[in-house]
């Protein structure tokens, strides 16, 4: 018989998210993830995938998948301690290394698991992690898996990182010190200030972690935030994913060779968890060789994100500081969030609402990811469904 205490929780619980405008709907994609989208067999814009640059659609990488499944199979068959490490997994790594400007490169099943993974690896209850405030729900779940003691940062704050982080080390307390941030913030667009980071952590001797998640790709020419500051060689940690402008799944670490070590044999995804498909690693190198190769897509990617800005900005519409593509759209309230995006999507525009706890209350927005496979012709036709229902809703 099921727990009525169970039932009586989920029911109370998802009655009070839908009536807060809390309740997130999931809407399952028909077909492929492209700058066009069906759901329920309506077509529209699709302004919310982390598809920067594309390459989930890409022809090169389905043909280099599909390849792998006729050469490796579709599973890796175990997890990479024991025998699911197979060559391809070495390729990738090689080449992560390569693209990252690092010794060396360990991949993981996904993003998340690289932040519960790695930080955990190398952090414990002996030590103190410097966390800016806006940082990944990832990281903060990894820092709460070391048992590490959390010192929250105020957001891109050099003053208060300076004072915490002399703080800490004064006390006498930690044997450790890691100061941890993303590289590109993804709620609000803007890019950590990585230079001032690193001249800190220097000071006071502090491991460096970046979470580039949305800078890989996007910055440095593709390379990422860590590069584009041109600070690869005095980052510790740079860790990124696959499943957004790579355009595929997974995760990564890259660093000195000593590190990537001591996490292959400590942390616990890379150790408990089967390897990622070798259709997903071999895609995964290929989008890496295509962006080393051209910054193309890199540079139609800017194009597109800026374009919609303008538009969005000549409206009257609130689109906060973004430095990179990410283009909010500020709202305000839960429930006015959630019924403008539900606008967009009858008017043929997917962009989906984000709010609490995502994103602090009263700060809701619509958040807008232009990609490089987005024509002008699809931004503008977006851009006038903005103003119909910004009209419509009284926002401009």
């Amino acid at each position: 018989m099921a727990s009525k205490t169970l039932d009586t929780f989920l029911n109370e619980n998802i009655k009070d998210l839908k009536e807060r405008g809390l309740y997130n709907e999931i809407d399952p994609v028909q077909g492929p993830n492209g700058p066009k989208i069906k759901i329920d067999g309506k077509t529209l814009i699709n302004l919310s995938s982390n598809n920067y640059l594309g390459l989930a659609t890409d022809d090169r990488l389905k043909e280099a998948a599909k390849q792998a499944v006729d050469s490796h199979g579709v599973g890796a068959g175990a997890v990479r301690t024991i025998n699911g490490t197979l060559d391809l997994h070495i390729d990738l790594e090689k080449k992560l290394a390569e693209f990252k400007g690092t010794e060396a490169a360990i991949s993981y099943q996904s993003g998340f698991n690289c932040n519960m993974a790695a930080i955990s690896a190398v952090m414990d209850k002996n030590d103190a992690i410097l966390s800016d405030e806006l940082n990944h729900a990832s990281i903060i779940d990894g820092c709460r898996l070391s048992k590490a003691k959390i010192i929250r940062v105020n957001h891109s704050d050099m003053e208060d990182l300076r004072s915490k982080a002399k703080e800490a080390v004064e006390s006498g307390q930690y044997n450790k010190i890691m100061v941890i941030t993303d590289g590109v913030f993804s709620m609000d667009g803007d890019v950590a200030k990585l230079p001032e980071i690193v001249e800190i952590a220097e000071e006071f001797d502090l491991i460096t972690y970046v979470d580039d998640a949305h800078g890989s790709g996007v910055f440095g020419k593709g390379a990422g935030t860590v590069k584009h500051f041109g600070l690869q060689d005095k980052v510790d940690f740079q860790m990124g994913t696959l499943s957004k402008a790579i355009g595929v799944i997974g995760g990564y670490v890259a660093g000195k060779e000593n590190l990537i070590d001591w996490l292959k044999v400590r942390s616990r995804p890379f150790l408990f968890s089967t390897a990622v498909s070798p259709a997903d690693a071999i895609a995964s190198t290929k989008a890496i060789e295509i962006l080393m190769e051209s910054t193309d897509l890199n540079e139609k990617l800017w194009e597109n994100g800026n374009y919609l800005k303008e538009g969005l900005k000549k409206l009257g519409f609130d689109i906060g500081n973004s430095d990179t593509p990410i283009t909010p759209c500020m709202i305000g309230g839960e429930s006015d969030t959630q019924k403008f995006s539900k606008r967009l999507y009858e008017e043929g525009v997917y962009a989906k609402s984000i709010v609490f706890p995502t994103v602090p209350r009263g700060t809701g927005r619509v958040r807008n990811m232009p990609s490089a496979a987005h024509t002008k012709e699809m931004l503008d036709e977006a851009i006038a469904v903005y103003e119909k229902v910004g009209k419509e809703m009284g926002l401009l």
